[in-house]
């Protein structure tokens, strides 16, 4: 299972990073794998995880999560 989350304000590789991070933090997450270039992060679960457990982890970090898919 995967969710693909949209994300406004990352403007490096450190700020890829730190999403990676955060999401990857969270229990159920088996993987995020981050783009710059693509605005998003595609999130590998283990097992279903709130839409807005996931917002809320990359919005802390201080980017903006324009939609879930």
């Amino acid at each position: 299972m995967e969710k693909i989350l949209n994300i406004e304000g990352m403007a490096c590789n450190h700020c890829t990073s730190a999403v990676k991070e955060c999401l990857e933090k969270i229990d159920g997450v088996k993987t995020a794998n981050v783009s710059l270039e693509e605005k998003n992060a595609v999130v590998v679960l283990n097992k279903e995880i709130a839409d807005k457990i996931l917002k809320n982890a990359v919005e802390n970090q201080g980017f903006t999560v324009t939609g879930i898919k």
